[in-house]
């Protein structure tokens, strides 16, 4: 395929990929069948949709996309035994992951039972003492003192601390890939349990979590019961499904629309007060959720208390909520200090290592396992290999992985942990955690690389840029932006549209905040655009379009609304350049 605007290789380094013929004629078909704009149509044409199914896919709704809960296999059983603990008034206890998706999974379950007057026992294991996932002796206590435990965003590879659970039912609520055979609970229901489709493998833990909800009420409402109102807690659902970076298709998408708009109406004092600490000023949109308000949540569980996001997520007093998100702001400033000295180390060892293997991995004394995920996806976005990164304390190393688009890495880590390269691993296609042991390192890293390669990770080139259309300054407007917006929300196997801006005039450039830099372009009739290009000074970028010297260049980015005094504009975030000819 021709380079798109003949770019080989911008200022970054990357080749220009411009939507395909097919795309192209897919898109016009949908312009005359809908009369839609063209931009909106070449983002229905990448989707697949066809012409008849352009207005459902730009108003999604659940009541469409929502599938039957029973689809899922043990579900159920597990929401019949939720019904009973409640109407039986057992005591329930909430087993969850320290991240955002285990954090909102064990808020949803909260408020419910809250709402119908049920106290229940939040669990979060510390990721330093406990690990990830259910241990013995956590489960053991907690079944002494409750009847029913439910494990959410975990559990699935937990035989022996299942086992350990006596005398208390365990409801395995998670979306964890599993494995050959499940742990005796009473129900586990994952979609991606080895017996299922995998139709509704996209779902974050707390979507499970949701549509578990969906059919506890449907009972309730058969025996003559009203449950809460499940809508309104669907700003959790929309949270965690962004956090965890699951695709925004299907469901998910439907999904995360909804929620953005309950958690506008700012009604839950948990987020109202995460986003007040955030600087958000505005409706929230995914950008939000993935970038400023989940890290917050998620900074507990990485550096600091363990159950700090959760207890946020859901408490129903607005003094405490303040004080907890403060508490998070902070932890979230002190673990990016820790990030940036482990992110600087393991990518000079992954350097010294190799950058063009199968897998880029990086294991040092005392990094801190709060953030030894992140730095792994760092070091897999600039390289555009699957990465792991360890931290290493006594003889074991306990690590994360990220990994690329069509590599499966949370298969890859649950071979090597079968093999018994492993203490203990497992995750999804895109993440994965492990625990190894110092002796066994190299070993595991060397196994992990041959079955990445059997995939095809040895061979991936530097990432193209995907391009999806042009436009011209004058044609950005705040209305196009809205109608594109329609097209949303997007994220993950969901990117929002890229659009070149060609042959245009750079009128300003100047650096702003620390290595960013705000430009003014314009096509030379009249028509300009402000951009922001952020982190633009740390690479080739920012300095080639700051010394422009009056020259043209293609710039490639995505267009917002920028909110500034109540006044809308629109600009663009500027991702790559290159110089017209």
């Amino acid at each position: 395929m021709t380079a798109f605007l003949g770019i080989e290789a911008s200022a970054t380094g990357r080749r220009w990929v411009g939507p395909s013929v097919e795309e192209d004629r897919h898109a016009e078909a949908l312009v005359q069948a809908t009369n839609l704009p063209q931009a909106l149509c070449r983002i229905l044409a990448k989707r697949g949709v066809a012409p008849e199914e352009a207005a459902g896919f730009l108003a999604p709704t659940l009541r469409d996309l929502l599938p039957d809960p029973l689809v899922l296999k043990d579900m159920q059983p597990a929401a019949a035994r939720f019904v009973q603990a409640v109407q039986k008034s057992e005591k329930i206890a909430i087993f969850a992951d320290y991240d955002v998706d285990g954090g909102a999974s064990a808020a949803l379950i909260i408020d419910w039972l809250r709402q119908m007057g049920r106290p229940a026992t939040l669990y979060i294991p510390d990721r330093i003492d406990e690990g990830y996932g259910p241990n013995e002796p956590a489960m053991a206590d907690l079944a002494g003192r409750h009847d029913l435990i439910v494990c959410v965003d975990c559990g699935t590879l937990s035989h022996g601390p299942i086992a350990a659970a006596k005398g208390a039912d365990v409801i395995v609520l998670d979306h964890h890939l599993g494995g050959e055979t499940l742990p005796a609970a009473f129900a586990v229901v994952n979609p991606n349990r080895q017996d299922e489709s995998g139709d509704l493998g996209h779902l974050c833990a707390a979507g499970v979590v949701f549509l578990m909800l969906v059919e506890v009420n449907r009972q309730m409402r058969a025996a003559g019961l009203k449950g809460p109102d499940l809508m309104a807690m669907l700003d959790l659902v929309a949270l965690a499904t962004v956090a965890d970076v699951a695709p925004l298709i299907g469901v998910n998408r439907a999904l995360v629309r909804q929620g953005l708009a309950v958690m506008a109406r700012r009604a839950r004092p948990g987020l109202v007060a995460l986003a007040d600490v955030a600087g958000v000023g505005t409706a929230p949109q995914a950008y939000h959720l993935g970038f400023l308000l989940g890290p917050r949540v998620n900074a507990g569980g990485r550096i600091g208390k363990a159950d700090l996001g959760a207890r946020l997520l859901s408490t129903n007093d607005p003094h405490e909520a303040a004080a907890m998100a403060e508490r998070l702001n902070t932890l979230n400033h002190e673990r990016r200090e820790i990030e940036a000295a482990v992110r600087e180390a393991a990518m000079a060892q992954a350097e010294e290592r190799g950058l063009d293997g199968p897998l880029v991995w990086a294991a040092g004394e005392g990094w801190h396992p709060g953030v030894v995920g992140i730095v792994a996806a760092r070091l897999k976005e600039a390289t555009n290999r699957p990465a792991v990164v360890i931290g290493l304390e006594g003889d074991e190393g306990k690590g994360s992985g990220r990994s690329v688009s069509g590599i499966d890495l949370g298969a890859a880590i649950q071979k090597i942990a079968a093999e018994g390269l492993l203490i203990k691993g497992g995750g999804h296609k895109m993440a994965a955690g492990l625990s190894v042991t110092r002796a066994g390192l190299e070993a595991a890293m060397a196994r992990l690389g041959e079955l990445l390669a059997k995939q095809g990770a040895d061979a991936l080139g530097p990432q193209d840029l995907i391009v999806d259309g042009v436009l011209m300054p004058g044609a950005a407007t705040v209305e196009l932006v809205e109608q594109i917006e329609s097209a949303g929300p997007f994220g993950a196997s969901a990117p929002a549209p890229r659009f070149a801006f060609p042959d245009v005039v750079i009128h300003a450039a100047r650096r702003v905040g620390t290595g960013h830099l705000k430009v003014t372009c314009g096509d030379g009739l009249g028509a300009r655009l402000d951009g922001i290009c952020f982190g633009a000074m740390d690479g080739p970028l920012g300095p080639m379009l700051e010394g422009h010297g009056g020259r043209r260049f293609h710039l490639a980015g995505r267009i917002e609304i920028n909110l500034w005094q109540g006044r809308k504009s629109v600009q663009i975030r500027l991702e790559d350049a290159a110089p017209a000819a």
